[in-house]
């Protein structure tokens, strides 16, 4: 996630802990001193502490520097996060509520008050539903979206060509491998000429990466599967494990490197890369220009789609990536779409083009932080090359 955008989260959920302490604080108060009293501030204390560790276990790259189970430390901040999410919401719907009757006072019309109240305690329902709904629902509703592909100077021999796009699985506490497994079946009666993974195959350090390959060779392409790295593979430590794991399971996972696959008359150069930090965008794809083959269509994987504009000027004709889970939530508000992801990048799901060249962008399997999706649902993405 984009560091700016932690920050703002960070102050955001401080002042709203800091809101629902004071209102703690006053409850207290009004307690009979003594034993009672004291309870209720050592409630408070332990409930502020572990709100702040919890929400410290929603970061992935800080939970190997925590002596906790992996899977419990995932949970516990999946829950804080979810938690926070729904008590800001609150906090704000109160607030406004609030400042409306104080504003008006005492002779507003009691139906209006009413209906204020009535709305008020509706809109603080709303995001207990939605996580309800998109972690009960959506978040294993898996959908087969074909997409057409124009792409200019695309060979004779590979327009139609179809190639199988997953991404940013997540095996973890909150997709199992038999879920896994139910998008692998699906994938199996597709039939596609390629098989691709734009990473995030595991979601921590403690996650089951080995499943994750085991479910992933079952795929089934002409030419074979073939895979870049995530972010989340970085901070787990697990990349070389992944590649190693990939490699004895005839997944290639390309980290700096291309394989070259002949269709007909034509070349498909298909190249990966490991993920491309935000820090290291005046660095994207270093190096990369050197797999690029003048005679051939060439392909890149990067989890990360920021670096399309550069793949672009490097001479990459499609580039495919993941990463964003296309906001993961995205709803439709006064003819405006609100999605998280437009903060960090401007890739952040679908179809992109820039010049002759072309990137997609998928929304991705699993899910990261809350464990929902809502207007997002989980993909496998079937792309077909066509001539632009």
């Amino acid at each position: 996630m984009n560091p700016s955008l932690d920050l703002i989260l960070i102050v955001i959920f401080s002042l709203v802990q800091l809101r629902i302490t004071i209102m703690l604080v006053d409850l207290a108060r009004r307690l009979p001193s003594g034993w009672g009293r004291r309870a209720a501030w050592a409630v408070i204390g332990v409930f502020d502490l572990t709100v702040a560790v919890g929400y410290s276990f929603s970061f992935s790259a800080v939970l190997p520097h925590f002596r906790v189970r992996p899977d419990i430390a995932t949970v516990m901040g999946a829950v804080t996060l979810a938690y926070l999410a729904c008590a800001s919401v609150l906090v704000a719907v109160h607030w406004a509520t609030q400042t409306v009757e104080r504003r008006v006072g005492p002779s507003w019309n009691p139906g209006r008050r009413r209906a204020l109240q009535t709305a008020g305690k509706v809109l603080m329902a709303a995001p207990f539903a939605a996580i309800g709904y998109g972690g009960l629902v959506q978040r294993t509703d898996f959908q087969v979206r074909q997409t057409d592909i124009p792409v200019e100077g695309l060979p004779a021999d590979l327009d139609g060509f179809e190639i199988l796009h997953l991404s940013d699985i997540h095996l973890s506490p909150f997709l199992s491998e038999a879920e896994l497994a139910r998008v692998i079946d699906a994938c199996r009666e597709l039939h596609p000429k390629l098989a691709v993974v734009t990473g995030d195959l595991i979601s921590s350090y403690g996650d089951p990466l080995e499943a994750c390959i085991r479910q992933l060779a079952r795929l089934r392409s002409d030419a074979g599967i073939y895979g870049c790295l995530g972010n989340h593979e970085h901070v787990a430590m697990a990349e070389d494990r992944a590649a190693a794991a990939g490699a004895r399971a005839g997944i290639h996972f390309l980290r700096g490197a291309n394989a070259q696959l002949r269709f007909g008359a034509a070349t498909l150069n298909v190249a990966g890369v490991d993920y491309q930090p935000v820090s290291h965008r005046d660095r994207y794809l270093r190096g990369a220009g050197r797999l690029v083959q003048p005679a051939a269509f060439n392909l890149m994987l990067s989890h990360n789609p920021d670096v399309f504009p550069v793949a672009v000027r490097q001479g990459y004709n499609l580039m495919l990536a993941g990463h964003t889970h296309g906001g993961q939530v995205t709803m439709e508000i006064f003819e405006q779409t609100l999605n998280p992801a437009r903060f960090f990048t401007p890739y952040v799901c679908g179809l992109y083009r820039s010049g002759g060249a072309a990137a997609y962008v998928t929304p991705g399997i699993g899910t990261i932080g809350v464990p929902a999706r809502l207007g997002v649902p989980p993909e496998i993405s079937l792309l077909r090359l066509r001539k632009a």
